[in-house]
């Protein structure tokens, strides 16, 4: 017999209660709707159960699709996936989702929507509200997902500065981070991204305790966002914002252009994470000085290994 589930316990419960009433109403069992959205039928029993992980976007959208749901399980699923995140995280999460400029300064890791699934389930396995390895995957999960609006049609203005301690800092190990921070440097690329790195000798700053974002809303109000190791703090009033936007600009002067901050990216990757194959640029100069010394005294020996006879002295 089905589990029965409280729609109101949770956004997730709330969920598989209306997917499964879309399924009876389409007349289809858990695994007629599992293989029209590629899954087995047992993950679409999780999903009306609430049990297991969460959707992700692009399930749902199959699922509202298949299921002509006229785009509900669309509008549900924000709510769903951010209850996968600690309550103090989820007000920001819900207005960066909606936001069209996204302005982040990080002092200790890189910015959940530039994360690869690996260093991401390095700093997620550290959190303290952590449950089980099940909520572990939710999590990872519902950050990836939070990735997908960067190259969607909607997609916000990004502007991320680095410290430097989060190149530094090996998260994960040297594996881990050279997959980071080769996506930091593609993601650099797209056009509403921008990356800067704020370098050690630049000293103290106003942000040096923590993480600062500053969201601009379609609406053009301003939103800011302070986050420490336990816990966040959402700011909403015009005159605290408007300093902590200030703070932010401050950042981004005292901070390496863009172009130069992409440059010592590659310098840390290549000199703190290369792979143990591929040899440092100072054993690479070093070898090609060699080659060159070793071609150079192979062309003398060939060209002149004649000695020219000496004439008698009369």
């Amino acid at each position: 017999m089905a589990k029965t589930i409280d729609p109101q316990s949770s956004m997730a419960a709330l969920f598989g209660s209306r997917l499964r009433k879309l399924r009876d109403a389409a007349g289809l069992t858990q695994t007629e709707v599992g293989a029209l959205a590629h899954v087995v039928g047992s993950r679409i029993a999780q999903l009306e159960r609430a049990t297991g992980a969460k959707p992700t976007l692009e399930l749902t959208r199959v699922l509202d699709r298949e299921l002509v749901a006229d785009e509900l399980l669309i509008d549900l699923w924000p709510y769903v996936y951010r209850e996968a995140f600690p309550d103090w995280s989820q007000a920001f999460i819900a207005y960066s989702a909606r936001a069209r400029v996204i302005r982040q300064y990080s002092s200790h890791a890189v910015p959940g929507l530039l994360q690869t699934p690996e260093y991401a389930r390095v700093l997620l396995s550290m959190g303290h509200s952590l449950r089980d390895a099940e909520h572990l995957e939710e999590r990872v999960a519902a950050r990836l997902d939070r990735q997908v609006r960067l190259t969607g049609p909607d997609r916000p203005e990004l502007w991320v500065v680095l410290d430097e301690a989060v190149l530094r800092r090996p998260v994960g190990g040297a594996a881990v981070m050279r997959g980071q921070l080769e996506r930091l440097l593609r993601m650099a690329e797209e056009p509403n991204i921008t990356v800067q790195v704020l370098p050690f000798d630049q000293g103290a700053h106003g942000a040096l305790a923590g993480s600062l974002s500053v969201l601009v809303m379609p609406d053009g109000t301003e939103i800011a966002y302070t986050e420490g190791a336990h816990h966040g703090q959402l700011t909403e009033d015009p005159e605290e914002v408007e300093q902590f936007s200030l703070t932010y600009h401050q950042l981004t002067a005292m901070a390496l252009p863009p172009l130069m901050s992409l440059d010592l990216i590659r310098s840390v990757l290549e000199a703190d994470y290369r792979a143990a194959s591929i040899p440092s640029r100072s054993d690479r100069r070093r070898l090609a000085q060699q080659q060159l010394q070793q071609r150079g005294g192979r062309r003398l020996r060939a060209g002149g290994g004649r000695i020219p006879r000496r004439r008698p002295r009369p």
